[in-house]
């Protein structure tokens, strides 16, 4: 018997469903977004961000099985950025495009990394009940932002992530790393579609705000929550961060059909 095959089936054969879990928990993060969102749209309030997401888990009345388990999913979803990045399992190759993709996916590994440290904190200061410490490293975790030239880089990055992902829905791209059939995939398409579009615009936003921050030399906030804000500010803006909830409802539908019917072509590493 060949020692190294049985190691290596082993291994694929509990990183996929770790993987899965992941893009289960991304989902689960965006159906939440979406539902505070919506909430927002019909108050004219300015919704929330990941983090608030993150935290109405934490202090459910379930959060002693949701936490553990959200930390867990995202510690996956960061693992199988790593490896998609590292190892190439979606051959993206080396030309310019490939390797800014590679990079894309480091970064989505660094936030969700960020996102999962920051549950964390939450789950652990609530469970030793000690509220200082962990309340502090929340509150850090919340408060990183760039400034300056900084913003003008990180906005130049968001910028292209945003286009990419509006790319991505318009010419399909998302399916060459499906595995459904047709009659299944006719729904995903309208979620993959109407989901990467809106988490795209609200990239661009997010890169317009650090944009103009790094111009004027000064240390401002560009979360999430603030472009909704943003978003909540302008005509109709009720209207638009109604379409931006629903947009959310529909990445969060993608984001969990990934979790069933993405390949997830880790024999590649």
């Amino acid at each position: 018997m060949n020692l190294d095959a049985v190691t290596q089936t082993s291994w694929h054969d509990w990183f996929k469903p770790f993987a899965r879990l992941g893009y289960g928990a991304r989902g689960v993060v965006y159906l939440v977004l979406a539902v505070f969102i919506v909430s927002a749209a019909l108050t004219t309030g300015s919704g929330g961000d990941s983090k608030d997401a993150v935290r109405f888990i934490t202090q459910s009345t379930a959060s002693a099985i949701l936490a553990p388990l959200l930390i867990v999913s995202l510690a996956g979803y960061c693992c199988w950025r790593i490896v998609q990045a590292v190892f190439d399992t979606d051959e993206h190759g080396i030309s310019p495009k490939g390797l800014a993709v590679r990079a894309g996916l480091i970064g989505s590994a660094a936030s969700y990394g960020f996102l999962m440290a920051y549950t964390f904190s939450l789950w652990w200061g609530s469970a030793m009940s000690s509220g200082s410490s962990s309340d502090g490293f929340a509150r850090t975790a919340a408060g990183f932002i760039g400034a300056g030239p900084v913003s003008v880089i990180l906005s130049t990055i968001f910028a292209i992530v945003g286009v990419a992902h509006i790319w991505k829905a318009i010419t399909g791209k998302y399916r060459e790393h499906i595995d459904a059939s047709e009659t299944v995939m006719r729904w995903i398409d309208m979620a993959a579609i109407g989901g990467l579009c809106a988490r795209g615009v609200i990239f661009l936003v997010i890169a317009f705000l650090l944009f103009r921050h790094g111009l004027a030399g000064e240390e401002g906030r560009a979360s999430l929550a603030d472009a909704l804000g943003f978003i909540a500010d302008l005509p109709l803006g009720a209207w638009l961060l109604g379409a931006t909830g629903a947009g959310f409802f529909l990445f969060s539908a993608y984001s969990l059909s990934e979790a069933i019917w993405r390949r997830i072509n880790v024999e590649n590493a």
